[in-house]
C-alpha cells in the first residue's frame, strides 16, 4: 500500500456510506493519532486499539445523527505521496471558514490546524474534514 492515510480515510468514508456501525483498520502510530483527533473533534464516536496479530488494528465506531446521517460530510486527503503539501504557520488552511478541521503533521506531533496555529508551527497538511 502506497498511502496508508488515504486507506484510513477511505475505510471510514466507506463505512459511513454503507451505514456500518464500525470499521477495522490496520494499526500505525500515524493512523491512530488521526483517528484519536477525529474522536476528540466529534466526527467519530469511539476509537479502540487492538494489539492482536503482528501489526494490530484500530476499530473506529462511526457516528450518526438521529436521522441516520453520518457526522462526516466530507473527508479528503490533502497531501499525497506524489504531491506533498507543506504549509508554514501563516498558511494553515481554515476548512469551511472554521466549521471543519485540517489535520497536520508537525514537528510537535499530529494535531488540528487551529492548535498548530496557536502554537505557531506549520507542517504537512494530511487531510481536511467537515
Amino acid at each position: 500500500m502506497t498511502d496508508p492515510v488515504a486507506d484510513l480515510l477511505s475505510r471510514i468514508r466507506n463505512a459511513q456510506l454503507a451505514h456500518h456501525e464500525s470499521c477495522v483498520i490496520p494499526k500505525s502510530k500515524l493512523k491512530l493519532a488521526i483517528a484519536q483527533i477525529l474522536k476528540e473533534e466529534g466526527y467519530v464516536e469511539d476509537v479502540t486499539e487492538h494489539s492482536e496479530g503482528p501489526q494490530g488494528s484500530i476499530t473506529v465506531k462511526v457516528k450518526y445523527d438521529d436521522r441516520g446521517l453520518g457526522a462526516i460530510e466530507k473527508i479528503a486527503r490533502e497531501s499525497r505521496p506524489g504531491r506533498r503539501l507543506y504549509v508554514n504557520k501563516d498558511e494553515i488552511p481554515r476548512v469551511l471558514a472554521g466549521m471543519g478541521i485540517a489535520i497536520l503533521s508537525t514537528s510537535r506531533g499530529v494535531m488540528v490546524g487551529r492548535r498548530a496555529r496557536d502554537l505557531g508551527v506549520g507542517g504537512e497538511v494530511l487531510c481536511s474534514v467537515f
